[in-house]
């Protein structure tokens, strides 16, 4: 595995060795050993998925501590774009974002340490999204950003009025309203 290190600390995209021949193509998706040697040691302890149409926008959360969690997601079918925004206080790109266009067919996953808004949105007709937590889901620990705060300025790839949001997401607020715990 190739891992590139971002403009913003700890953010990392992770590009598998891909072996094709006539019958199809194998990688490997994740190895404990190289992701230590390369990012850290992190434990992750649930594996989720997500099935949405295009333009669906779910994020941008985070979960407060004691629950925050570090991710480690890829687009196992379709194509998303990917943010991590950095909430880190004190850190010289708070409020700063990297964004990465995730697919099956460039099988780029994408490590967002603890600290960190994510998420994402569905540019194919419709996408597969896996993701590794090192947290337990806590609901009454969830937060997030509006997907749209001018002060983030992030490029989703789509017409605003193509985005679908949750109930839920729809009344995120902006990172100047929003408590950041980290």
């Amino acid at each position: 595995m190739k891992f590139i290190e971002t403009e913003i600390k700890g953010l990392f995209i992770i590009e598998p060795r891909i072996y094709g021949d006539h019958r199809g193509y194998f990688f490997e998706s994740f190895n404990q050993r190289e992701f230590e040697e390369n990012v850290g040691k992190v434990q992750f302890v649930q594996d989720n998925e997500s099935c949405s149409s295009c333009g669906v926008l779910r994020g941008l959360h985070f979960q407060k501590p004691p629950f925050h969690q570090a991710k480690l997601v890829r687009c196992v079918n379709g194509q998303v774009l990917d943010v991590a925004v950095d909430l880190r206080k004190g850190s010289p790109t708070f409020g700063k974002h990297v964004s990465v266009v995730l697919s099956d067919e460039n099988k780029r996953q994408f490590f967002v340490p603890r600290g960190f808004a994510h998420g994402f949105v569905v540019l194919s007709k419709s996408a597969i999204f896996s993701y590794k937590v090192d947290n337990w889901y806590a609901p009454e620990h969830d937060s997030g950003i509006t997907w749209n705060d001018p002060t983030l300025n992030i490029d989703w790839q789509i017409p605003e009025e193509s985005i679908l949001l949750s109930g839920k997401d729809k009344l995120l607020k902006l990172l100047s309203d929003t408590e950041i715990p980290f």
